[in-house]
């Protein structure tokens, strides 16, 4: 499965919120009518989770973001704190890695990064340039301000995704665990159908959590995520778990 994310350096969105957006975009295709038996995804969904489940993240943005917006999938968009940009995903329908349509072929994967949100993102070039020729114009209006702080703004959310603290991700690579784990959670039989039915009216909103190593190494969660470590960490590895 494809995931491709909306990014841009000159107004960024935090990771936690960008990852939350990546896992409500994955479990509301999998929860879509037309992933369902009889559903034109229904195949393409189903042969994926019946083999070894692969997320791949992709960062778009400007024209890239509207052409991978026209192929069939479901995005989310999701509002972060004060001052940074909404947090948008696509989650598209399962397919071969290779060959590409040509609007993800043209998009990239690796080095993906976003701000973890505890500090001022850097100024546009632009803006930094003019500072530096003391060309500011004094007439300006000021800039918006910016809310610090790199906890999920996701209060109330009937999910919770911890992260692992004894791995280093790319904001890619936390999209695609984060993700995974909210798709176990909502596969899980040891999920009550009733809280499922209100997960879905909240629009499958996950609260992300960065527990230290005592609080990670004495919880118990219904769902544990372990990567396999094909890609950037070395060797299988826990990475997120989720409990509601």
């Amino acid at each position: 499965m494809q995931i491709a994310v909306h990014y841009d350096k000159v107004h960024p969105a935090r990771r936690v919120d960008v990852a939350e957006a990546a896992a409500r975009a994955v479990v509301a295709l999998l929860a879509d009518p037309r992933a369902a038996e009889g559903g034109p995804w229904y195949e393409a969904v189903a042969h994926w989770r019946s083999g070894r489940i692969r997320k791949l993240v992709r960062r778009a943005r400007g024209r890239r973001w509207e052409e991978v917006g026209a192929l069939p999938g479901v995005t989310i968009a999701q509002d972060g704190p004060t001052g940074w940009a909404q947090a948008r995903a696509r989650a598209l329908v399962p397919g071969p890695v290779r060959p590409l349509p040509p609007a993800l072929a043209k998009t990239q994967v690796q080095g993906t990064h976003f701000p973890h949100g505890d500090r001022l993102p850097p100024p546009p070039a632009a803006v930094t340039a003019a500072v530096e020729r003391g060309a500011a114009s004094d007439g300006a209006a000021p800039a918006p301000p910016i809310e610090l702080g790199a906890e999920s703004a996701s209060a109330g959310a009937l999910v919770t995704v911890e992260v692992t603290p004894l791995e280093t991700m790319t904001s890619g690579k936390l999209c695609a665990q984060v993700a995974h784990a909210a798709q176990l959670a909502w596969q899980s039989h040891l999920m009550p159908d009733g809280l499922r039915r209100a997960w879905a009216r909240d629009g499958y909103r996950v609260r992300t959590a960065f527990p230290d190593r005592d609080q990670w190494e004495a919880a118990h969660r219904p769902v544990s995520v372990v990567d396999a470590g094909f890609t950037e960490l070395d060797g299988p590895a826990e990475t997120t778990r989720a409990f509601w």
